[in-house]
């Protein structure tokens, strides 16, 4: 069988018909974007292949957040590869990942890539903000946001600090012997 080959644009269309009908809750015109072997790549999860697996993670957000939005920021495509940036909006009112509905507002960032293979969404790689959901709707503690931010950038902090230990250093030492 020969590969059916899209355009970059055309894969741009594919994608902005997909998240048309995620908007308007279609679960079914959804999967009709994919292939039966679908394959799902959720970040610091195992992956997952097709239609009823996909199914599962969409009513999940579905039924914890009714009113969700999607606002596209930014689609690109390269080949057969589709980059997309969305925020998603909505409120907590369903349960989400073991936690009652707390009525909470959430909004966050999506960044997700996509393959389209033969006119169909073939792959997704999803690298979605988990953790700001999970602050916005009460489960992790704010708390923990600031501290996951700081320890990443613990080593900078340590770099800087080091320059202007080291710069403070080279300024004074030659005035010391001199």
């Amino acid at each position: 069988m020969i590969a059916e080959r899209t355009t970059p644009d055309q894969n741009i269309a594919i994608m902005r018909e997909a998240f048309n009908a995620l908007r308007g809750r279609d679960i079914e015109k959804c999967i009709s974007f994919m292939p039966s072997d679908f394959i799902i790549n959720l970040a610091g999860a195992p992956q997952l292949r097709g239609h009823d697996a996909w199914r599962r993670n969409a009513k999940v957000f579905f039924t914890a957040f009714p009113d969700f939005q999607l606002e596209e920021q930014d689609m690109f495509a390269a080949g057969d590869r589709v980059a997309v940036r969305f925020r998603f909006t909505g409120t907590h009112t369903g349960p989400f990942l073991g936690a009652a509905p707390t009525g909470r507002p959430v909004d966050y960032q999506s960044y997700e890539f996509y393959r389209i293979a033969n006119g169909k969404i073939a792959e997704e790689w999803i690298c979605s903000d988990m953790q700001t959901i999970l602050t916005q709707i009460g489960i992790a503690p704010r708390g923990q946001m600031l501290s996951l931010w700081l320890a990443g950038y613990r080593v900078w902090f340590a770099a800087a600090a080091g320059l202007v230990v080291g710069a403070g250093l080279a300024l004074t030492l030659p005035s010391l012997f001199s």
